[in-house]
């Protein structure tokens, strides 16, 4: 009672009420997906890290539903059991389950800081303090999993800088003439690319999944779809890579299995995608403005062009659906004072 009377004399803000919202589906996704992996996990080790994130994200959806209801506001539907299939085969290989995690959490860490950003309650503060300690934490669990298993691979070496220098001229931007030589890439463009292409491998591990086992004959075409324009980026950067002679080393870390049992319902797996198509809108942004060849910033530019135009016809096919949970929104007041 007294947590319901503060909360009425200290009402989220709307920009808190969304990013809750936001948070609320990413989390209960997440823990669907958690569940399917522990249930098919043969590995003591990552099923210790999966059922550790499950318990420690399950008391803070807890969390945000108290917060819903102290402030009055319906909580979103999220994803439910019936989202997941615990009998269905394993749809991905061992190596997989942890692949993905270290992917939703890199998703996870974005979110919270623009969410954090918005935050001005105290109580919605500490949601996202503590998810965040969660995500780093697991971040470096599943990035050292990987590593000791063998299956994530280090970006390439490079000579170490023994002397600062200064760029003198913006031929250091060039890139576009192709009878001028391009410039090596420095050591941020080449972090920038081995993380797009792991990422792209992983992705299209994740999606030709998806699209094994889609129910809807529109969400597997989608899914198909997806899996090309991964294909293509992952491409576009090693082609890249290639003309820098340098040596490309990221791999997807597992294979698909045969499986055409869904473990996912097709809104799930379609919402999963979304997330992930707004994290490469983001991550190209940043990468088009720290790469200074004008060259790999216009390859980026039209490569986050391909996924902005992928993501609306997802957000189509989710409203078509009716699997596009509304977020809240502020008043229509020209509507409410013309009834």
């Amino acid at each position: 009672m007294k947590e319901r009377i503060l909360a009425l004399t200290n009402p989220l803000s709307a920009a808190e009420v969304g990013s809750l919202w936001l948070t609320y589906e990413e989390k209960t996704l997440i823990m669907r997906i958690l569940e399917y992996f522990i249930a098919k996990s043969d590995e003591q080790q990552s099923r210790n890290i999966l059922g550790g994130l499950w318990q420690e994200l399950d008391f803070y959806v807890l969390q945000m539903e108290k917060l819903f209801e102290d402030q009055g506001i319906v909580k979103p539907v999220g994803f439910t059991k019936e989202d997941v299939n615990l009998e269905s085969p394993k749809l991905y290989d061992n190596g997989f389950d942890i692949m993905f995690l270290r992917i939703l959490k890199e998703v996870s860490m974005g979110m919270y800081t623009m969410n954090m950003n918005m935050a001005y309650n105290d109580q919605v503060m500490m949601i996202y303090e503590g998810l965040t300690t969660i995500t780093q934490k697991i971040y470096k669990l599943s990035t050292l999993y990987l590593l000791q298993k063998g299956i994530l691979s280090l970006p390439p070496k490079v000579t170490m800088p023994k002397t600062v220098e200064f760029i003198k001229n913006k031929s250091y931007m060039s890139g576009f003439n192709p009878f001028s030589k391009k410039r090596a890439l420095n050591d941020i463009e080449l972090g920038i690319i081995h993380h797009a292409i792991e990422s792209n491998n992983i992705g299209m591990q994740l999606i030709t999944g998806f699209a094994q086992c889609a129910e809807h004959k529109d969400v597997k075409h989608y899914f198909v779809k997806g899996m090309e324009l991964c294909k293509k980026q992952i491409k576009t950067f090693e082609d890249i890579l290639l003309e820098s002679n340098v040596h490309f080393s990221a791999t997807s870390g597992s294979t698909v299995t045969t499986s055409t049992v869904a473990p996912f319902s097709d809104k799930l797996m379609m919402h999963c995608i979304f997330l992930l198509n707004g994290f490469s809108i983001v991550g190209n942004s940043f990468s088009i403005f720290f790469t200074l060849r004008n060259d790999i910033s216009m390859k980026n530019a039209l490569i986050t062009k391909d996924i902005f135009l992928y993501g609306q016809e997802g957000i189509e096919l989710k409203i078509k659906h009716g699997w596009f949970e509304e977020p809240p929104q502020m008043e229509d007041r020209s509507r409410i004072i013309k009834k």
